[in-house]
């Protein structure tokens, strides 16, 4: 069991480790565009759901992270193959089977992301599924980030915000209308 060797406390049953982080979906208004598809254990209409986020990979000489379900079955894996200056991450379900490509891309000092659907193809030549932006605004504590989902024929262009504060490990994900959707806690 994922939670063996850890302190746990009693009421949320949330663990005290470095390296784990508990995610909570309040209101899943589908993070990628209502595709279900990739996400199976996110729903519109179900309950809300715990994630628990182990800052280690799976792969030996890896250097990723794995997401535990409520159940303590792995969901995700994110990993870009023990490359940590690396501008390309791979994040998979459970049996290793290539959902999403993060590509980074910089521009001067600014740092943005593009992500790709599924893999196989050169994401050179293929448009983005969805954008990360960092927000910056000078003399503030504040961290934020905006996610755009790239439109296309078949889905609507709209995006969630992911806000923080730096030196806290606590983050809220935001949809379109501010409606709170995710929070991240250590």
């Amino acid at each position: 069991m994922i939670k063996e060797g850890h302190k746990v406390s009693g009421k949320e049953d949330r663990i005290f480790c470095p390296k784990w982080l508990k995610v909570s979906f309040s209101s899943i208004s589908l993070f990628f565009g209502g595709e279900s598809a990739c996400f199976p254990c996110m729903t519109a209409d179900s309950n809300p759901e715990t994630f628990t986020v182990w800052m280690k990979s799976l792969i030996m000489q890896g250097n990723g992270l794995t997401v535990f379900n409520g159940n303590g079955q792995i969901v995700y894996r994110i990993d870009n193959y023990d490359e940590k200056s690396s501008r390309e991450v791979f994040l998979m379900d459970l049996r290793g089977k290539l959902l999403f490509t993060l590509r980074q891309k910089r521009i001067w000092f600014l740092c943005d992301w593009e992500g790709y659907k599924d893999g196989g193809v050169n994401t050179e030549e293929i448009k983005p599924f969805f954008r990360v932006k960092r927000v910056l605004r000078f003399f503030s504590k504040k961290l934020r980030c905006d996610v755009k989902l790239c439109g296309g024929e078949s889905r609507p262009s709209f995006g969630y915000r992911f806000e923080g504060i730096w030196g806290r490990t606590a983050f809220r994900i935001l949809d379109s209308h501010g409606g709170l959707v995710a929070e991240i806690m250590k």
